[in-house]
Formats: structure tokens, sequence, C-alpha cells
């Protein structure tokens, strides 16, 4: 398929889903934005700012299934209404942010404490939304030796964990249960029902490094027999399926070509 037509096509059949509205245009994030995640589920009723936090750091540190099956994150902003007082039982954040954690050599900095009631200067290291603070590590010094792509925050995380340019971590002592590595199923091809798009080769192997199985089976992927989900662009738009991750930390769907890979 000749580049031109194949730009072309991507424009007619994906234009009416990047605006929200007619004549709307939706603002793409700065990189350092891309996957931030606000979290506001009690901060502000209890006078403090709320927590903004950026997946990009912490991606580049452990894997997706580390945080989100062994030490129970939500999928969803929101969903898991984190209280100061679980981090100081050592529970989400808590559960390395308690001062006594060391990753690469380095102590994490205790997140929220019985001690310090009244001093707010260590609260504003995450409680940061509005607020002039300055980040412990910079977006571009810390990104600028990773691989680079077109969209989301610019980085090729896939590549420079396949380079082992980074190295996440995938569990905890105390909080992973050990387990055997899995034997990744081998690639396969998803054929789209826009005639003309290309085909999509999906790779279990480079989502196991930092999913794991249990991350997208059972909750986002019901079934594990391929071809018996059916599902549209629409669906992952709408944040179902791939768009879970493809739409908020993992690489947008508007690059279509990282998906949309093997010409007809």
């Amino acid at each position: 398929m000749k580049k031109p037509f194949f730009i072309l096509l991507l424009l007619v059949i994906f234009a009416p889903l990047v605006f929200a509205e007619v004549g709307v245009k939706k603002k793409r994030p700065l990189p350092p934005e891309y996957g931030r995640v606000i979290i506001n589920n009690y901060s502000q009723k209890a006078g403090i700012p709320p927590v903004a936090f950026d997946h990009w750091l912490h991606r580049a540190k452990f894997t997706c299934r580390l945080c989100h099956v062994d030490i129970g994150f939500g999928m969803k902003a929101g969903t898991t209404e984190i209280r100061e007082t679980d981090n100081i039982a050592g529970y989400y954040c808590g559960t390395c942010h308690n001062g006594r954690t060391t990753i690469n050599g380095k102590k994490v900095f205790e997140a929220c404490s019985k001690t310090d009631v009244g001093d707010r200067s260590r609260c504003l290291r995450c409680h940061s939304l509005g607020q002039n603070v300055r980040p412990e590590y910079d977006f571009k010094i810390f990104t600028q030796d990773l691989p680079k792509e077109r969209f989301g925050n610019g980085i090729d995380w896939e590549k420079a964990e396949h380079d082992k340019i980074i190295s996440p971590i995938d569990s905890m002592e105390g909080v992973s249960i050990k387990r055997k590595p899995l034997t990744a199923q081998k690639d396969f091809l998803v054929v789209p029902t826009v005639e003309g798009m290309p085909d999509i080769i999906f790779s279990h192997q480079k989502h196991t490094v930092w999913n794991g199985c249990e991350l997208c089976h059972p909750e986002i992927f019901g079934k594990v027999k391929r071809g018996q989900i059916k599902f549209t662009m629409n669906d992952n738009f709408e944040g179902k399926y791939c768009g879970v991750c493809h739409m908020t930390v993992a690489f947008p769907m508007i690059d279509c070509q990282r998906c949309h890979s093997k010409p007809v």
C-alpha cells in the first residue's frame, strides 16, 4: 500500500474519534504530563492539594503488573480510594514509600507518617497539583538517553526495556507471590474489518514483560481463546480492551502503525 493513501485512510477512519465534540479538538498533553493521574478522593476535603502521579517515572522502575496486581492499584483513576492511613499501614503507596524500602540502592522517601502530622513539606512531594513544587526527577534529564517515539510522552518504553536501558522490577519481597515464568504465546494476527487497513500483529511476549497475564486476563479480556472477543476501534477509544492502557499510559492509538504493522 502506498504511504500517502495509507495516511489518508487513517485520517478518514480515525478523525471523528480524535474530536470529543464537533469542531473541538482535545488538547494533547505535554510529554511529561502524558499518563498523569490526579488522585483526589479525599485530598481537598482534608485541606491539602490533590496528588499528581506521574506514570513515566514509576514505569521506568517497576512493571505495571507489580503495582496493579501485587500491590493492588485499580486500573481506573479514583477507584482505589487511597487514604493516608492506608499508606501509613504499608498499603498502596506505603508499600514502597515507607522510609525503609530500598530500590536500586536508594532509600524511598516516606509518604505519610504519624510522627510529622504538622509537616506539610513532605506531603507536597506528592500532593503537588497547582503547587510550585520542584520535582526530584526532571523529565527531560531523566529521559534524555531513552529511545524516542512520536506520541504519548515521546519515549519508546518497549525498546528501552528490550535494550536493557531500563530494568523494571517485577516483584517485591513480602508482597509478590513467587511464581515460575510463563512461556509467552507466539505472535498472532488480528485482521481488521476495514478493507485495506494493515493487519495487527499482537505480541504476547512484549505484553507479558510489563503485564504478566493477570493484568489483562480476565478483567480486561475475559476470554483467552483467540477470536472469541469482538471489539472495535470505537470500543478502544472509549477506554475498553486495548484502550484501557493505550489511551492513558501506554502509547496512544493515534500511533496507528505501531499496531497495524503488517501491510495487506
